[in-house]
């Protein structure tokens, strides 16, 4: 063969196998089952035409990749899309450097198709500008009914009366209560479920979410510290820094009763082998029935000067919201599809229950942005208000001072 020859010939396999434009997609999914569900959308947007860049940034639950996306906005060469979620898709919209992508969302019916209450995080200016991934509910309890039996037991409590008698009556048995990580995002989960079973859907929506000093200063707001008092008493000593799934396994070996964590825990549980309403069940923390609150992931798309790599992120913003990976990614997670029109078949129990209790609670207005993860207030407020529950967890601080001090950490910009 000439050489003229081979080198059209190798010409035209590149041409054949060359994307238009590469998709440069940042994110801080690395674990097993979020680096193959990544996977999964690499392939649905290399069918669209696309190529796929990645821009893993692993480690401190998103801070590393926040700050490398700060860095690259900041330089003026942002990647097409990043893992963004909450009010910062608001802050990023204030900055001018969001996306439209209507083109999606409109052909789509995102309206239609996602919670209204989703719908708005997603949207700066009433135009869509970030892609929701999947739903996390954290107001989930996870119990071993086991340990429970042992320590006579007679059902799982749904009032926090009942769930304090269980408590004491694991104690007795030599067991632990509450597995628990003493750190201040899961002391902050913790005071959100707590606040939310105390006070109720309305309260929580006044007190977290307006901060309203009203409520925030409120006799009901006590008595949540005071129920929070009470949880760190059926907390063992070693808690201090203990890590999430740490504690999970204390569930899942026997070793707890309780766990007051989202979703997420569910993978611990499936990875160990258990089965949902055998081994372990999955119920709404006491009085929040009623109730969800939520963590979504989402990717918010950023303005791209090129043409072919703003078809690159409407190609993106389709795949993320396809059935198909919706489906594939959430059974991988534990978390749930965010949009109807997801076949629940291969979906377990805790699944179908978080997806019933979506349904039923976006209609009658529980269905809540979790504070604790990021999806209610601004940065430094969330900070503020943590910093202050970690104090009460960590100290003999009274819930009077607990309430002060939340009032004024509140009013943090």
């Amino acid at each position: 063969m000439k050489l003229k020859e081979l080198v059209m010939m190798t010409a035209l396999a590149c041409a054949g196998s060359a994307f238009a434009t590469d998709v440069e997609v940042l994110h801080y999914w690395t674990s097993g089952g979020e680096a193959k569900s990544v996977g999964q959308l690499q392939i649905m947007v290399k069918e669209a035409g696309f190529g796929w860049k990645d821009f893993a940034v692993a480690g401190g639950a998103g801070e590393n990749a926040a700050t490398a996306l700060k860095a690259r906005v900041i330089s003026g060469n942002p990647p097409t899309a990043a893992q963004i979620k909450g009010p910062s898709i608001q802050e990023w919209g204030q900055e001018g450097v969001l996306a439209n992508i209507d083109d999606a969302a409109i052909p789509g019916k995102w309206d239609a198709v996602l919670p209204k209450v989703v719908a708005d995080i997603m949207k700066y200016k009433g135009h869509y500008v970030a892609a929701p991934v999947n739903v996390h509910r954290v107001n989930w309890m996870w119990v071993n009914p086991e340990v429970l039996k042992k320590a006579g037991v007679v059902g799982t409590p749904t009032t926090w009366d009942a769930f304090f008698d269980a408590a004491e009556k694991i104690k007795k048995s030599g067991g632990i209560a509450i597995a628990h990580g003493g750190q201040p995002w899961q002391d902050a989960t913790v005071f959100e479920t707590v606040a939310l079973g105390v006070g109720g859907t309305e309260f929580y929506k006044k007190a977290i979410l307006k901060l309203d000093q009203k409520e925030l200063t409120s006799p009901t707001m006590v008595k949540v510290f005071d129920t929070l008092g009470k949880v760190k008493t059926y907390i063992d000593k070693d808690a201090a820094g203990r890590d999430w799934n740490l504690a999970t396994a204390m569930v899942i070996n026997g070793k707890a009763g309780f766990q007051f964590m989202g979703d997420w825990a569910k993978g611990e549980f499936s990875a160990a082998g258990k089965v949902p309403g055998k081994d372990y069940l999955c119920v709404a923390a006491p009085g929040t029935d009623k109730a969800y609150t939520f963590n979504v992931d989402s990717f918010a798309m950023f303005t791209q000067k090129d043409a072919d790599a703003k078809k690159g992120q409407i190609a993106l913003a389709n795949a993320i919201m396809d059935p198909k990976f919706q489906s594939i990614f959430n059974l991988n997670k534990g978390s749930i599809p965010v949009r109807s029109g997801v076949s629940r078949a291969k979906f377990d129990e805790c699944a179908i229950k978080s997806m019933d209790d979506m349904d039923s609670t976006n209609k009658n207005g529980g269905l809540l942005p979790s504070f604790a993860h990021g999806m209610a207030l601004p940065t430094a407020t969330q900070g503020a208000v943590t910093d202050v529950i970690a104090k009460f967890m960590n100290s003999n601080m009274s819930s009077k001072d607990a309430v002060a001090a939340l009032a004024k950490a509140a009013k943090t910009k």
